[in-house]
């Protein structure tokens, strides 16, 4: 008797648990790629932020499980929000310094992903997640077609306005120089101090050494470095950095 009333039970309860037309496996199969999507973009998120910390080991490529949320980062309102606010806190800090009479008060600025982006390029080759091909950038550079940021452009004009020496300091090789100041004055950016780019004896040396030698000859010069912007870790770290230094969003690739 016993038996006959679990049987009748488990007749009753199979049914709802299992209906005739879906198989138990749908249930999981349709849950379990949800469940992957956001553990990426979970992972990826964190990923992103070690980088801007500075808390990520050297790498070379963008993993290609982080592609297509670079992509969405980079070509969405987050990557723009994100110069936005970098780009706030610098006019906020320029404008509160007191600057002196003598002219000698400089901010620095990278070119590459600060002044000018290059998301055109690495649009068409993985948002960083293929080995960089520097042939390949170098012709890109040649067409001088990088458009403005325009969040740092308006930081650049307003650092000018307020009577900051502009110096503009980029791993670029001395042989762009055409091509970068046309590149520059297309864009929107004029009347900067100095543009300085890799010299053949610079050649070899990582940034962070080229970019610290650079900055140091500038304070020879006389010069107080009191603002300096990029996305690199390697623009504002090393020797005879700024009094303080603003480091633009760039999850796509990573220069010592």
């Amino acid at each position: 008797m016993i038996l006959l009333k679990q049987l009748l039970l488990l007749s009753f309860v199979l049914p709802l648990a299992f209906p005739l037309d879906a198989e138990p496996s749908l249930i999981v199969q349709i849950k379990q790629p949800q469940l992957d999507k956001l553990d990426a973009e979970a992972h990826c998120t964190s990923r992103r932020v070690a980088v801007e910390a500075n808390n990520l080991s050297p790498w070379k490529t963008l993993p290609e499980e982080c592609r297509d949320y670079v992509m969405e980062y980079m070509r969405g309102r987050g990557y723009l929000l994100d110069l936005q606010r970098v780009a706030d806190e610098a006019v906020l800090y320029a404008r509160s310094v007191k600057l002196n009479e003598d002219g000698k008060f400089a901010w620095v600025f990278d070119v590459d992903e600060t002044l000018l982006s290059n998301l055109p390029y690495y649009a068409q080759h993985g948002y960083g997640s293929e080995i960089f091909d520097g042939g390949k950038f170098d012709e890109w550079v040649e067409m001088g077609r990088a458009p403005a940021i325009e969040s740092s452009l308006k930081v650049y004009e307003e650092v000018l306005n307020l009577g900051f020496k502009v110096i503009l300091l980029t791993g670029r090789s001395e042989r762009f120089r055409g091509v970068t100041v046309e590149n520059l004055f297309q864009s929107g950016f004029r009347d900067w101090g100095m543009l300085i780019l890799r010299s053949s004896e610079d050649h070899g040396k990582t940034a962070m050494v080229y970019k610290s030698e650079k900055r140091r000859e500038v304070e020879q010069e006389g010069y107080e470095i009191v603002g300096n912007s990029g996305d690199q870790w390697s623009d504002l770290l090393g020797s005879s950095m700024s009094m303080r230094s603003f480091k633009l969003p760039n999850p796509m690739y990573y220069i010592s």
